[in-house]
């Protein structure tokens, strides 16, 4: 069993091997041509190459191979975290279609499950522990019978790999809310005596911190598919393996709230495209950091942004973990409670801050409200409301009627300050 310790040699060597690995894959990449040219719904410039995640790849492997148990589990982890990596790198070469992919994220997934990296048994609060694995469902050739935890634990591990594909849309931003989770997943590991789990999420984090010193603003490659599956792959086996395979109360809210950002992202994106009946596979302008964009942000304040929200979420989890607001008993402490209460608040402030930044909120019946309460008319003409709303989210530039004096006045999103875009009629 590694020691605590070898959490951080690990993290400083995949950080070391990750480091000095990219510039090799980008050269790879420009051999072969992996290169991600820009498009319209692409926020970078420039062709750039996006198979640094090969480099990702090889630094888990090598710092896995030295600083994990060499067990069946640990075997089937990285074996899987190969295959997935193999199924972005195609992916990143050829563009492969939606039902190709996931089937290749499958039967990663597969793997370590098949060896036991499953979600046997799990506690909720006020109801007790919920034990999916001892729930069989039905038989297959190879792999035995099979029960609604491994089932659970392969939907998991695609889900979680692929909404860490789907915020790779800027430079540095998945990358970066990688290094943040698997750090405070490994904290909570560690501290949980899963040790194992906890060195394997300090591995995640070297190597995807190590990338990021290439993938940030301005970055001179990506990690692309091949990169993105297999931190989402990672950071969900150590959930499992870290988190979920505890008797803790609060263990299934760990991995939850870690990655509360880009489960966010992923379902306010997919509910866009059901609402608008649009295909569920098929890439749109819908997530976060696209809608920054639209209001002026540039990447870097955009992942700044990010990068916070996702920060104030895992102090969260850690405060969950570590603040000792109750005993064994059930009793609550009331000035740790507080301290508790205080870090839920913060969380809660920095998500609703966010969600105002990002315009979730329906801002046509906003404008259309807005409209109407400074001309005091009737009707207002709904076609001329959604195109200045479209504008707005297009350009950055937000307009607001002065109640007083009838001028149209129009928010810089650079300064922040309002200029008079139509003055009143006399």
């Amino acid at each position: 069993m590694p020691e605590t310790i070898d959490a951080f040699f690990a993290f400083a060597a995949a950080l070391a091997i990750a480091w000095l690995l990219v510039p090799v894959a980008e050269a790879l990449a420009i051999r072969i041509g992996a290169i991600d040219v820009p498009r319209e719904r692409s926020l970078h410039t420039k062709p750039t190459p996006r198979l640094s995640g090969a480099a990702i790849l090889v630094a888990v492997l090598a710092t896995g191979a030295i600083f994990l148990p060499w067990d069946a589990e640990t075997r089937a982890i990285l074996g899987g975290a190969a295959v997935i990596s193999m199924v972005g790198m195609v992916d990143d070469i050829v563009e492969l279609p939606a039902p190709a992919k996931l089937a290749g994220q499958t039967l990663a997934a597969i793997i370590p499950v098949s060896a036991g990296v499953t979600v046997d048994v799990f506690t909720l609060p006020f109801i007790g522990g919920v034990e999916p694995g001892s729930t069989a469902l039905f038989d297959l050739p190879v792999l035995g019978e099979v029960d609604l935890g491994q089932v659970i634990t392969v939907v998991g591990l695609v889900g979680i790999a692929n909404v860490i594909n789907l915020i790779d849309g800027v430079d540095g931003l998945a990358a970066g809310v990688c290094v943040i989770s698997a750090a405070t997943l490994a904290a909570i590991a560690l501290s949980l005596d899963r040790n194992a789990a906890g060195v394997l999420a300090a591995i995640a984090a070297g190597a995807a911190l190590g990338f990021l010193r290439h993938g940030f603003p301005p970055a001179s490659s990506f990690m692309g598919d091949t990169g993105s599956n297999l931190l989402g792959f990672l950071l969900g086996a150590i959930a499992v393996q870290g988190a979920l395979k505890t008797n803790a109360v609060v263990a299934l809210a760990f991995p939850l709230v870690v990655l509360a950002v880009p489960i966010l992202d992923t379902s306010f994106v997919l509910a866009k495209r059901l609402k608008y009946r649009r295909p569920i596979f098929v890439a749109d302008r819908s997530h976060f950091h696209h809608r920054f964009a639209n209001v002026g942000f540039s990447q870097r304040r955009t992942i700044a942004y990010l990068y916070g929200w996702t920060a104030a979420m895992a102090s969260f989890a850690l405060a969950l973990r570590f603040v000792p607001y109750s005993n064994d008993r059930g009793d609550f402490d009331p000035v740790w409670t507080a301290v508790m209460v205080g870090f839920f608040v913060f969380a809660v402030a920095a998500s609703i801050s966010l969600l105002v930044a990002l315009e979730i909120l329906k801002l046509r019946r906003f404008r259309f409200r807005q409209v109407s309460d400074a001309t005091g008319a009737a009707a207002i003409d709904q076609e001329e409301i959604d195109l200045g709303v479209a504008r707005e989210l297009e350009t950055g530039s937000f307009a607001a009627i002065d109640p007083e004096t009838g001028e149209l006045r129009e928010i810089d999103p650079e300064t922040g300050e309002f200029d008079v875009v139509e003055r009143a009629e006399p």
